[in-house]
């Protein structure tokens, strides 16, 4: 019997945004048209709604939210603190506990020992080509264990009314209404080296060119913009490199076994004076990201992690990819200009007849 509440990404069918959010409903898609995403599962929308409906929670959301206003940084961290504690506070369901428990130790008997986890937000209104949604919400890194895993769960659901998420949607004219979250449990990559893989350049708006930024260790430190990475240029058609830029590389995350958690270090001077992957690896992630770009059928902006555990030539891995936001809009906005300036110009032909 289907689950109400948990999807396995490598799960064949349709990847409903409204029911896994802007991620999952990626992470699904790219699994089943055989992207190298790594093994997980969705705690679905359904979830999230029926405890926030159960415990009582969402009609506290509503009203407290009526009373958020943008502007007032107090009045939204006052709201935001509140609405999150509740969502921490309140009893989950046990269908929902007991499900979410078959699913991670489902996930977990793939593997010969237990493997730690990453536990990623999900939002209905998330990774939308009208929206930019990107660190909004809350990730998660390198988690073991049920309860532990479960409580980031909650965490992630809470973390869709931090304040700058709150703000956010306020002066986008995002409702709130039916806005919901799902959550990614998703095997932690033991990165060596990690970024993000735009499929157009990003400064010019050229679609011929892959551009990657490129670090050491985990790549929540180049999306964060932590740290300064290695960009690199990749002609889109030849999957060659064509310029380069080496980045200073001073820190990474790596995983600290002993703690079961993840460690920031200071990267040594050999290794920022060099390219972080190598010009094969750079081709794999360019072609990696350019079949993303296809099936999606618009440019995306793509995590991706070499795993240091895997074979070369399967240890290139896709963490996430949303759609390219900048060059959208831009595109968007020229087109209704256009639109404006060729009715005002057949306006003043028309005028200009009359006259005549």
């Amino acid at each position: 019997m289907a689950s109400l509440f948990i999807r396995f990404f490598d799960e064949p069918g349709p990847a409903p945004i409204e029911e896994l959010g802007g991620k999952c409903a990626s992470l699904v898609d790219l699994t089943n048209a055989g992207m190298p995403v790594p093994p997980g599962f969705a705690v679905t929308t359904d979830a999230y709604t029926a405890f926030v409906q159960s415990s009582g929670v969402a009609d506290d959301i509503h009203r407290l939210l009526g009373e958020a206003d943008a502007d007032d940084v107090a009045s939204v961290d006052a709201v935001s603190a509140r609405i999150r504690d509740e969502i921490m506070q309140r009893e989950v369901p046990a269908v929902i506990r007991d499900e979410f428990a078959t699913a991670y130790e489902r996930l977990q008997s793939r593997f010969t020992t237990p493997v730690p986890v990453a536990v990623r937000s999900s939002a209905t209104a998330e990774d939308l080509p009208e929206a930019s949604f990107a660190g909004q919400q809350d990730t998660y890194l390198w988690l073991l264990g049920r309860d532990e895993v479960a409580e980031h769960v909650r965490r992630c659901w809470a973390s869709l009314y931090t304040s700058r998420a709150i703000v956010y949607r306020l002066r986008n004219g995002i409702p709130n209404e039916g806005l919901s979250m799902a959550v990614a449990v998703q095997k932690m990559v033991d990165a060596r080296t990690a970024g993000v893989a735009m499929t157009l350049d990003p400064s010019t708006g050229d679609r011929s060119t892959i551009v990657i930024d490129a670090a050491w260790g985990l790549g929540e430190l180049v999306v964060s913009g932590q740290v300064t990475p290695d960009n690199i240029h990749v002609d889109k058609v030849m999957l060659t490199v064509t310029a380069e830029t080496i980045g200073d590389k001073h820190i990474e995350l790596v995983p600290d076994a002993a703690a079961k958690t993840i460690a920031e270090r200071e990267v040594g001077p050999e290794r920022r004076g060099i390219r972080s992957l190598t010009d094969a690896e750079a081709a794999q992630v360019a072609a990696m990201a350019k079949r993303a770009e296809k099936r999606f059928g618009v440019p995306q902006d793509v995590e991706w992690a070499i795993d240091r555990t895997l074979p070369e030539g399967e240890n290139v891995l896709l963490l996430q990819s949303r759609p390219e936001t900048v060059w959208a809009h831009k595109a968007d906005r020229q087109a209704t200009t256009t639109s404006g300036f060729g009715i005002q110009s057949i306006t003043q032909s028309l005028l200009s007849q009359i006259g005549r």
